[in-house]
């Protein structure tokens, strides 16, 4: 009909995190947050400023280790908490492949995901000009990011055709895929990868490209869940308080 549609997500998650900090300055003065949480005062709103959290806290990542996820958003479920406990993830990179991960399909690939952090199982790469962009994820194609990164380094694709190539990929275009296939395995091979190689990465890339999912999403998801894990492991009642506050109609919510 010609009319522009907008998407708008709205996440309670960012007024429990706002309302929580609300209730650690009603109780505390600026002096006893930075010695307890040193550098997260803003100097020009003399506040709490959530963007000035560490990815780097310990307290953060300890929480996220013991599988003590209840509301810490989109890590709260028990399949979830459980594979948090095996992971023990120790970085950001961690999260947002977990977040990426815990979807129907790719699901599948946790186990050796674990296994290759912990190094159960060796961390291979479809080809060694990959290793850079698949060393975060231990190997393991999980973004969509990273089947265009593939695309640009294997063969030479631009941005927009990648992008094309991740398109069909996804919605297993076959007619799209079979025509991919030829200028891929053309590509590579003008760059000196043997014509199998090329035909097997691009095997590779076409299984993990059906689910893989949108890094940009799964990192920025990421940095909101351990922002509410810095929350609930340094203020935990007022974090708490705000959750049940913002939770208080809802009494399974309130009960769980």
């Amino acid at each position: 009909a010609g009319m522009l549609k907008m998407d708008f997500l709205g996440l309670k998650t960012l007024t429990i995190i706002k309302d929580a900090i609300e209730n650690i300055h009603l109780r505390y003065d600026n002096e006893k947050i930075e010695a307890k949480t040193p550098g997260l005062i803003n100097q020009k709103s003399n506040r709490i400023d959530p963007d000035l959290i560490s990815l780097e806290d310990e307290g953060a990542y300890e929480l996220f280790q013991r599988g003590d996820t209840i509301a810490i958003f989109q890590f709260e479920s028990e399949g979830m908490k459980k594979y948090l406990r095996q992971l023990k993830p120790s970085n950001i990179e961690d999260l947002i492949a977990m977040n990426a991960l815990y979807r129907p399909g790719p699901m599948d690939n946790i186990p050796e995901f674990i296994d290759r952090k912990h190094g159960l199982r060796k961390v291979t790469y479809p080809h060694e000009w990959l290793s850079d962009i698949l060393e975060p994820t231990y190997g393991i194609m999980v973004y969509q990011e990273q089947i265009m990164q593939c695309a640009q380094i294997m063969a030479d694709y631009s941005l927009g055709s990648a992008d094309m190539l991740r398109r069909a990929m996804g919605k297993k275009k076959q007619k799209e895929m079979d025509r991919h296939n030829k200028i891929f395995v053309e590509g590579a091979t003008k760059k000196g990868v043997a014509k199998e190689k090329a035909e097997e990465i691009f095997e590779v890339m076409a299984k993990f490209a059906s689910y893989g999912f949108n890094r940009s999403h799964a990192a920025a998801y990421s940095v909101l869940a351990f922002q509410t894990a810095y929350l609930k492991a340094h203020y935990p009642a007022e974090f708490i308080a705000s959750v049940l506050t913002h939770n208080k109609n809802d009494i399974t919510k309130l009960n769980f």
